[in-house]
Formats: structure tokens, sequence, C-alpha cells
């Protein structure tokens, strides 16, 4: 069975920084796209970045673009997300992601973390 466990979340001011990792097990983490998704009450997850298993190249959703940094260490079966110049916008519960795929315009994944909550205060 799949296992996926973030860490590294917390509080911080905006502008500060944050680096989130996943520790993954149970499955050949080397042959998935690896990503991170966030959630806020009310609102539907979404999605933040990727890596691909293969050629590790990134996607990042417009929000995050030069502010997030994914990587992956494939020896270790580990994905990050360093977070930077964070804003209050940004809040919200992070979720490491497994088999991440885009279908159409929509970002989905086969399996999930679960989550750890980022909060930026202004």
């Amino acid at each position: 069975q799949v296992q996926l466990v973030e860490s590294g979340g917390g509080l911080v001011q905006a502008g500060g920084s944050l680096r989130l990792s996943c520790a993954a097990s149970r499955f050949t983490f080397s042959a998935y796209a690896m990503g991170w998704f966030r959630q806020v009450p009310g609102k539907e997850r979404e999605f933040v970045a990727s890596i691909r298993w293969n050629t590790g190249t990134t996607y990042y959703a417009d929000p995050v673009k030069g502010r997030f940094t994914i990587s992956r260490d494939n020896a270790k079966n580990t994905v990050s997300l360093q977070m930077n110049s964070l804003k209050p916008e940004d809040t919200a519960v992070y979720y490491c992601a497994a088999g991440v795929r885009q279908i159409g315009n929509v970002y989905t994944s086969d399996y999930w973390g679960q989550g750890t909550q980022v909060t930026v205060s202004s």
C-alpha cells in the first residue's frame, strides 16, 4: 500500500520560506510523477507543482511560479517543495501526491498523503 508522509509545514510570516518534504514508500517511487497540491476549507484541492519521473521536468501553477521549487531524490524516495516569498494566500493544507497527471486542464493524482498545514501570517 502506497505511503506518503509529509513534513515541514508550520506557521511563517509573509515573505518567509518553508520547505516541505514527502517520504514515499511501498511503491516504485522512481517510476511515478510526483507533485504537491493544496486545499483550503470550502474549496477544491488545487495543483501546485509536479515533477516527472524520467526527465525531471517540472510544472507549476501560475500563482506559485518563480516562488516555489519542486525537486525529487529518487535514491532517497523523497520529493520536496521549497516555498519562498510566501503570501497569506498560500495558506492551505499541502498534500504530497504520487502518479500526478494532467487530463485536459485538470491535474489529478493516484495517491495522496495525509497533508501538512502551512499558515502564512500577514
